[in-house]
């Protein structure tokens, strides 16, 4: 408002007195870390980068023309990293965006591929193989070109090499002749014109490939084509990316490369840097396990991170949570890692009493599920459920609300599971945390999640549900980032006023939405706000108090008829 007014006339000034809106963050954008068949394109090892759908995620992580599906040798048994399953079935399930990390695209500890395997094949016009290229190494045995980016071979038109012989007939340019650049970025390092794929060309005509690429300070080159002329032979014009050396760690390493580190936005405390991820987990954490490179106790570190990680967003409330799966490991028969078939209800409840860490911002589900594996041609395996599960609750905050629980909905992608828990066995299970997903084929209702606890303690029944959990969290974090306008303005009575009707238009949205108890707005949340807890005392200090109490749904766990005879009259 002006202060000062000096010549006659008519002022218009605009005044905000009204209350702004409160925006519902989102809760439903998962994190997810593991191990990948590639780290290629915008992707950097050990770094998060934004998936958007199963396709995104095969042109950063998987090789290409590749179903981004792998698997891996270690002792001479096979192995098969979880990540790609759990994102797929992350979208497959009605999951949105996601963040993905790739600590690596082979087990700590294994030896390094040939180099035919890793090279980087260019085909023909017509599909076949032409070349294949691997970045040369250092005297130390690292790839020569290290960083972010990656190096590019690209193909174009060039032609025979002009004559010295004035008068002499020029070449026939029948098409087979190309240029070669190899380029770091924008920067063009090496550039070799008038090459063939015949080896027998003459030189005052053209150079073969492997011939002139001999002295290339970044690259070794194979020919890989098999029969045919020199044209039919010939690479695509385009570019080529050449794909580095996979990285492997030395085993005692893997631990310090799951944790990171959060300067450097790395690893498991770099998926913590990036704000909008509200779920957590870590699938590749069993196959670890399963392949002997972590032992039980170094797997439940891992764990122990996850959940800690959750449990501390300051300055901020926390609102993230982490979806732990279960070692397939029978307690007292040794830390061993079995087949998650022959994981037993009491075995996974013997484990989690050994692991003893109760938190209402981690939930569990067993068993694991059968999924179709595109890397063995289709034929079934067992993976952790973390994944499946994330995607089953973002379907359920866009279809139902964030309070909705994530249970009684079918798993998509299921072929079966490893263990058919019946009730008697979940009347174990359930009172602990460890949410069943359940096979009701005699009720031809299919696989069903038939759980929707947390792992807080059995005693702490407040916050004893995912969805309750989830809730307080979507309210506390909208408030927070909601009400940032309220942050140096003046601490008065009109202030209050205006953070009260904010924060209470924000709260009876969600009660129109059936997400407060309650049959009226004053019967489902209050909103304080006034002299009573902003004293002089605390606004000398800068402080503004504002008490909100909210009363969540529950959801309808147990669910009780009481039948009984009536004789009508009597």
């Amino acid at each position: 408002m002006a202060l000062d007014y000096f010549a006659p006339g008519v002022y218009v000034e605009e005044v905000d007195r009204g209350s702004r809106p409160i925006e519902g963050v989102s809760m439903s954008v998962a994190g997810f870390i593991g191990y990948t068949e590639e780290v290629r394109g915008d992707a950097e090892l050990f770094k998060p980068i934004m998936i958007t759908n199963f396709e995104q995620y095969l042109e950063y992580f998987g090789k290409p023309g590749s179903d981004g599906f792998t698997e891996y040798q270690k002792d001479d048994e096979t192995y098969y990293p979880y990540l790609p399953f759990a994102v797929q079935g992350w979208f497959l399930n009605g999951g949105g965006r996601c963040w993905v990390t790739s600590i690596g695209t082979k087990l700590p500890g294994t030896d390094a591929p040939p180099a035919e395997e890793t090279a980087t094949p260019l085909m023909t016009a017509g599909g076949k193989p032409s070349l294949a290229f691997n970045l040369k190494a250092d005297e130390e045995g690292g790839a020569i070109v290290q960083g972010d980016k990656r190096l590019l071979v690209v193909i174009s038109e060039s032609t025979p090499k002009a004559s010295e012989d004035e008068e002499a007939e020029p070449p026939i340019d029948d098409g087979q002749y190309f240029k070669l650049q190899v380029a770091l970025g924008e920067t063009v390092l090496e550039e070799y014109e008038n090459l063939s794929m015949n080896p027998e060309v003459e030189e005052e005509v053209a150079d073969y490939v492997i011939t002139a690429l001999e002295e290339s300070e970044y690259l070794d080159i194979t020919d890989t084509s098999v029969s045919g002329q020199a044209l039919s032979r010939r690479p695509a014009n385009g570019p080529h990316e050449i794909a580095p050396p996979p990285y492997i760690s030395p085993i005692n390493n893997a631990a310090r490369d799951i944790a990171g580190s959060r300067a450097d936005k790395t690893g498991m405390q770099g998926m913590f840097e990036v704000d909008e991820v509200a779920m957590v987990a870590f699938p590749d954490l069993m196959l670890l396990f399963q392949a002997g490179i972590l032992d039980i106790d170094q797997v439940h570190g891992v764990m122990e991170m996850m959940v800690s990680l959750c449990e501390n967003s300051f300055p901020g409330p926390a609102y993230r949570m982490a979806l732990i799966d279960p070692p397939p490991i029978k307690p007292g028969k040794g830390n061993d890692p079995v087949s998650p078939e022959n994981q037993k209800p009491q075995d996974v409840d013997a484990w989690l009493t050994a692991f003893n860490r109760r938190s209402m911002f981690g939930a569990m589900y067993y068993p694991w599920i059968k999924v179709a594996n595109p890397a063995n041609s289709g034929r079934p395996v067992f993976v952790p459920p973390c994944g499946h599960m994330m995607g089953v609750w973002c379907r359920v905050d866009g279809s139902r609300g964030i309070f909705k629980a994530p249970a009684n909905e079918t798993p998509r992608g299921v072929l079966g599971l490893a263990y058919e828990t019946n009730m008697r066995e979940q009347e174990l299970l359930n009172p602990k945390g460890i949410n069943c997903i359940r096979n009701f084929a005699n009720y031809n209702r299919g696989y069903l999640i038939w759980g929707a606890r947390t792992l807080v303690d059995p005693t702490n029944i407040q916050w004893r549900y995912i969805s309750v959990r989830r809730l307080m969290s979507y309210i506390e974090k909208s408030i927070e980032i909601g009400t940032q306008w309220v942050v140096f303005e003046p601490n008065d009575s009109g202030l209050w006023s205006r953070v009260t009707r904010t924060v209470t238009n924000f709260l009876e949205g969600l009660w129109r939405a059936g997400a407060l108890q309650g049959d009226s707005p004053a019967a489902s949340f209050y909103v304080k706000c006034d002299g009573e807890l902003n004293t002089n005392e605390t606004m000398m200090m800068g402080r503004l108090y504002v008490e909100v109490g909210v009363c969540p749904v529950r959801p309808a766990e147990f669910v009780i008829f009481r039948v009984s005879q009536w004789a009508p009259g009597g």
